[in-house]
């Protein structure tokens, strides 16, 4: 029996990926109690059972559960039982506009703000992430699209190139990110902050990614820096690694490291790998 676990960020995809994966055959059950993985695992492998494939999906919802889930994600291994998870990923601000656009609440914004109930998401299912054999990034996707990649996998068993990247953008003063892979200090470049009418603005502004990027410095620095990570990705691959999170420095992590991080972004479209752009401190 082929059983997978459809999860990752609210608002990325999830529902309509267990609607792909029914319309293909899946026994599909949505938001089933962690606590009954294992019953429903038994259930469909049992001797006589018709359920040949079966998709499970699990979101930020069952929250009093994932604390147990990796637990009963190895107890499930140790057992024999064999499983696959797909991770729903997309950028925050895509996932921002979707929520105004639907006008729904994110499941931890209660009163608050979407933004952040993203960040703490992403936060509370990091550990899962790390743990998907799938990582999808539909922040650029139509349905057409994910139905494609979720065909690809699940139905034409075709080899998926399953590397995710994540360009995240910060400032040296407020530290370097824990999960960083590989860290660059881009405080050589010119520095917009001490620019009439650029200091309010940051690395997402037309007027400072121009100004940054008019440096031959740093223009050289990103095709340097791009021929690198193209060169490691396929070896971090070969290595077994299946995402990398590549951290691009500033001072404060607003101008230059925004700047950079979008520029080496859009260079990286072109790679067969998932690519997601983060910018921690944009907004401090």
């Amino acid at each position: 029996m082929r059983f997978v676990i459809v999860t990752g960020m609210s608002g990325a995809g999830r529902s309509s990926v267990m609607n792909i994966l029914e319309d293909i055959g899946y026994f599909c059950v949505d938001n089933l109690p962690v606590r009954l993985i294992p019953k429903l695992t038994k259930i469909a492998i049992e001797e006589g059972s018709t359920i040949d494939r079966a998709a499970l999906g699990i979101d930020i919802r069952n929250l009093q559960g994932l604390s147990e889930f990796e637990g009963i994600l190895d107890e499930m291994k140790a057992n024999g039982y064999r499983y696959e998870i797909i991770f729903l990923e997309a950028e925050d601000s895509v996932l921002v506009k979707r929520y105004k656009e639907t006008r729904r609440n994110h499941p931890l914004a209660l009163q608050g703000r979407v933004d952040k109930a993203i960040e703490a998401e992403r936060q509370e299912l990091a550990f899962i992430k790390k743990r998907a054999d799938y990582i999808l990034d539909t922040s650029h996707m139509l349905i057409r699209d994910l139905k494609k990649e979720v065909d690809k996998i699940f139905l034409d068993n075709e080899e998926y190139e399953n590397f995710f990247v994540t360009i995240l953008s910060f400032g040296f003063k407020y530290g370097i990110p824990a999960d960083s892979d590989l860290v660059f200090d881009v405080r050589f470049l010119p520095n917009p902050f001490y620019i009439p009418g650029l200091k309010s603005l940051t690395g997402n502004d037309r007027e400072v990614y121009d100004y940054v990027m008019d440096s031959e410095n740093a223009r050289i620095f990103k095709s340097k820096l791009y021929e690198m990570i193209r060169f490691l990705i396929p070896n971090y691959i070969t290595e077994g690694k299946n995402q990398l999170v590549i951290s691009i420095g500033c001072t404060g992590g607003k101008h230059r490291s925004v700047t950079i991080a979008n520029a080496l972004a859009k260079k990286m479209k072109n790679l067969p790998y998932g690519i997601n752009i983060e910018h921690r401190d944009i907004k401090k």
